[in-house]
């Protein structure tokens, strides 16, 4: 049992040395000759039963989606399970849901269970979605006097319109969320277990369904749910488990769990050996729990929220494995780096701190017109910002062969929570106007962690203070 569980004996959910092995087949037909040559070994004696018995082994192997994962989660706890694809999640959730049975171990859940795991999972797609409320729910155990009396609360939740009485097929994909949402929050369970299908939602549904998980966290219901989203696990969870090839390697404060997540995403082979030997440290002596975070924190004054905020490090694992090179033509940038105000190198950023790009570049030719700058763009490479020392045209002059300098960019970290890339260039005045001289896309790149208490849209953070006057008006004028 992992040592962070130190609670009470009646836990909602208890896995106790769970696994889960799915048989590879070398070939289509091995299905059927395999289960026949092992009857064969167990029925022929000596060498010939050995001999089907090797034949049958050699036409599998056998591939472990969970080892041995042990965890206690108590009631009114809300945890995010993380860990890159194909690390065990969704199969994790499926045992737990009782829709997949485990090879070993056992899983215990105390409560009513509502679970939301695939899109559209329970549904049949000729049947109209009111159809498809009436035939979840009695699966989910309600009888037909039930069904009417929610049926209308379902409805206006999914909100799909007069879509509820079209067939599920021909549903988008967050319709189809939004009705099968809809109808497992109508049993107010004591548990719920949803595996990233929120993320399909537009963003208003996405705001009614968290509001909705607030409501049951509230009134005790225990929350379990995979994603990708650092910033929601932060947001939400007050722990979170963090798997790796099917095991379960820590379990932790959702920004602990979450830094070593991030090392493991952009480790190298060499380096995870290190990386899980210190998780494995992290996982036996674990910190004190923090109370329930963010959805009541989303409330709390700005100098409680302050004392929460993450600080910046270095992650030595977060390199860009997309660099590319604009040929030198008399000039090289020997080093990129982003320095917090403390003048030490990071790239894990907090939002709205300041922060300098530094750019040391080399002369090897005399330039003139020289300038500098930087641009910052998205994972799926929007620009979203950057600076330049000059304008086109103008520049620094009188660089010489040898001459090594120091420019610096220094900027306010107005990015969302996500990660990001730098593209740096020197150019200068040749034979051409305005040419690059040396630079790199994909310098480096950068991650922004989340701030708790903080909701933010986007790329970039454009901060508004709200504010109001109130007067004794006798009329109003219609907006035209």
């Amino acid at each position: 049992m992992i040592a962070l569980n130190r609670m009470s004996a009646d836990p909602v959910i208890s896995v106790q040395n769970v696994s889960k092995a799915y048989r590879i087949w070398d070939k289509p037909a091995a299905r059927l000759t395999a289960p026949m040559q092992e009857a064969l070994a167990g029925m022929l004696p000596g060498s010939t039963g050995r001999w089907f018995g090797n034949q049958a082994s050699r036409s599998y192997r056998d591939f472990k989606a969970l080892e041995n994962v042990s965890f206690e989660i108590q009631r009114g706890e809300i945890i995010g399970i993380i860990g890159r694809n194909g690390s065990g999640k969704s199969t994790l959730l499926q045992i737990i849901a009782g829709t997949l049975q485990p090879t070993t171990g056992s899983v215990k859940v105390n409560g009513r269970l509502a679970a939301l795991l695939e899109l559209g999972s329970g549904f049949n797609q000729e049947f109209t979605g009111r159809e498809n409320v009436y035939l979840n729910s009695t699966v989910l155990g309600l009888t037909r006097p039930e069904i009417d009396a929610k049926f209308d609360s379902v409805a206006s939740f999914a909100d799909i319109g007069e879509f509820i009485d079209q067939p599920v097929k021909t549903y988008s994909s967050g319709m189809a969320i939004r009705l099968a949402f809809a109808v497992q929050i109508q049993l107010e369970p004591d548990l719920l277990i949803v595996d990233e299908a929120l993320s399909v939602g537009d963003e208003a549904f996405q705001r009614k369904c968290f509001a909705r998980i607030g409501q049951m966290r509230d009134r005790g219901a225990t929350i379990l749910f995979v994603s990708h989203s650092s910033a929601t696990v932060v947001a939400l969870c007050q722990r979170a488990i963090l798997l790796d090839h099917g095991r379960r390697i820590l379990t932790a404060r959702p920004k602990e769990a979450l830094q070593f997540y991030n090392q493991l995403c952009y480790a190298s082979a060499e380096a995870r050996p290190q990386i899980l030997a210190e998780i494995a440290r992290a996982d036996a002596s674990p910190a004190p729990l923090a109370p329930t975070p963010a959805l009541a924190a989303l409330a709390a004054p700005p100098r409680e929220l302050a004392a929460t905020r993450p600080n910046a490090y270095f992650l030595e694992e977060l390199r860009t494995e997309t660099r590319s090179e604009f040929p030198p033509r008399g000039a090289r940038i020997l080093e990129v780096q982003i320095h917090d105000t403390e003048n030490r190198g990071v790239n894990v950023l907090v939002p709205q701190e300041t922060y300098t790009l530094r750019l040391r570049v080399a002369f090897e030719q005399s330039a003139t017109r020289v300038r500098f700058g930087w641009t910052a763009k998205s994972l799926t490479g929007v620009v979203l910002s950057g600076a330049a020392t000059h304008q086109a045209g103008q520049g620094f002059d009188g660089f010489d062969p040898g001459q090594e300098i120091s420019v610096k960019f220094t900027f306010r970290n107005l990015f969302n929570p996500g990660t990001y890339f730098i593209n740096v260039a020197v150019r200068a005045l040749m034979e051409e106007p305005d040419v690059i001289i040396h630079g790199f896309a994909d310098a480096l790149m950068f991650k922004v962690l989340p701030s708790p208490g903080i909701a933010r849209n986007g790329f970039m953070d454009c901060t508004v203070e709200p504010a109001w006057t109130a007067t004794n008006a006798k009329s109003a004028t219609p907006i035209r």
